[in-house]
Parts: C-alpha cells; sequence; structure tokens
C-alpha cells in the first residue's frame, strides 16, 4: 500500500511506501521502490482524491479549482505513465480507477468534483481501448456515497458569495444525511476483488445498489424527467 504518511503505518498489517501522487518524483520513487521489492506490478489501483463541500461552482477559486484536479485526475495520470512502462514490458497489468456515479452525473454545488470525475472517466475508457494491444486493461469503479474519511474531511470552498448561502448549509447537511445511509467501504473493496478476480474483464463497474440504481436512472430515464429528479432530491 502507499500513503503521504507511510512513516505512520504501525496500525496496518501491511507495509505503506511513502507516495504523493501530486509530486512526480515522489510517484517515480514508489514505483521504483515496488519493482525493487517486488520486481513486477500487476494491479494499480488508483484511490487519492478529495472533495469540497457543497458549493457554488463560482466559490471556488482558480487555485483551488486547479488542486482538486491535480489529485483527483492529473494523480492518475502520473500514476498510470509511471507503471504502464513496466506492465507493457510484462504484456499483463490491470488499472483500476476509483471514479464515482458523479463521473457520469451533473452535482449542482458539486460541479469541480463531478468534473475531476468525468475526466477520470474519459480519460480511462480511452486508455483502455489503447493498451488492450499491449495486454493490459484499464477499468472503472463508480461507487456513490462511501462512509469514508472523504465525506469528512471535505475542503471548504474558498470564496464563498453570499447569493448560495441559503442553500450552501442546507445541502451540507443533506450530504452528511446520505453519507451516514451509505455504503461501507467493504462493498467497493468487494468489487475491487471481484475485477481483479474475473478473466473478462469490462471498462467499467458500480459499487453498491445504489450507484446502479442513480447510472441506471441516467441512462433510462428522459432527460427532463432526470432533471427534474435531480431537482427534487437536493432540493435546490
Amino acid at each position: 500500500g502507499t500513503s503521504r504518511r507511510a512513516s505512520d503505518s504501525s496500525q496496518y498489517k501491511f507495509n505503506l511506501i511513502e507516495l504523493d501522487v501530486n509530486n512526480e518524483d515522489s510517484v517515480n520513487r514508489a514505483i521504483e521502490k515496488v519493482i525493487k521489492n517486488e520486481g513486477r506490478i500487476d494491479v494499480l489501483i488508483n484511490n487519492a482524491g478529495f472533495a469540497i463541500a457543497p458549493a457554488g461552482a463560482e466559490e471556488s477559486s482558480m487555485q483551488q479549482a486547479q488542486a482538486i484536479f491535480d489529485t483527483n485526475f492529473f494523480g492518475v495520470v502520473r500514476m498510470t505513465r509511471a507503471v504502464l512502462p513496466v506492465m507493457r514490458k510484462q504484456n499483463s497489468g490491470l488499472i483500476l480507477n476509483i471514479s464515482s456515479v458523479l463521473g457520469l452525473l451533473p452535482m449542482p454545488f458539486g460541479a469541480l468534483y463531478s468534473a475531476s470525475k468525468h475526466a477520470l472517466e474519459g480519460y480511462s475508457e480511452s486508455l483502455d481501448h489503447e493498451v488492450r494491444t499491449q495486454g493490459i486493461r484499464v477499468s472503472l469503479i463508480e461507487p456513490a456515497y462511501t462512509k469514508t474519511s472523504l465525506g469528512i474531511n471535505l475542503l471548504e470552498a474558498d470564496a464563498k458569495i453570499s447569493a448560495y448561502d441559503h442553500i450552501r448549509e442546507k445541502l451540507h447537511q443533506h450530504m452528511i444525511k446520505a453519507i451516514n445511509k451509505s455504503d461501507d467501504p467493504s462493498v467497493v473493496a468487494k468489487t475491487i476483488l471481484k475485477v481483479i478476480n474475473s478473466p473478462q474483464k469490462l471498462s467499467r463497474y458500480t459499487a453498491g445498489k445504489t450507484a446502479k440504481h442513480l447510472k441506471n436512472l441516467r441512462k433510462f430515464a428522459p432527460v427532463k424527467i432526470f432533471d427534474t429528479l435531480i431537482q427534487r432530491s437536493l432540493k435546490v
């Protein structure tokens, strides 16, 4: 496993390698260490990411917008670029990118997070077609809300605007309730194991009943009905 704070790994039953996906040198050092210790890389799971507490898209500065893309999207690009030469040499490998159903759906007052996941979806599906000729597959894992620290450690928008005050707190409470009722991380972990052990890989997998339900709504519901459902469910 990897962590930005690998030195504080005594609570785990496995070794952690220090890694910051926002730093290309850190990424390369981590990959080199894995190769030195294990000789190969069979699976890469890109799971690093963060979200911003509900806020209007214009309530985040350009610096904050760039930061969320730097981790949620470009962090994946850095990791992928680092492992692909190894996997090509092996003529095998699996890259699993942890996305979100918000990579398929619009998310009012969560535009930057949703946009970063939309970017990840397009990148992953395109890359999957490119590297199949090299014996490599790329799959997306798409959960809905999950009980992880992502929902707890939400970054506050850094350029708040009073015009949105009346709805920001309401949506934050809505999100907290949804997270409290959400799937345990084990649901996502089981999906990951299923994909790893499956002889036939697909380009994307939903994780959990809620994610599957939302994906089907997006796929089959008429645009006008889907638009109305989003407005009602978020109480916008």
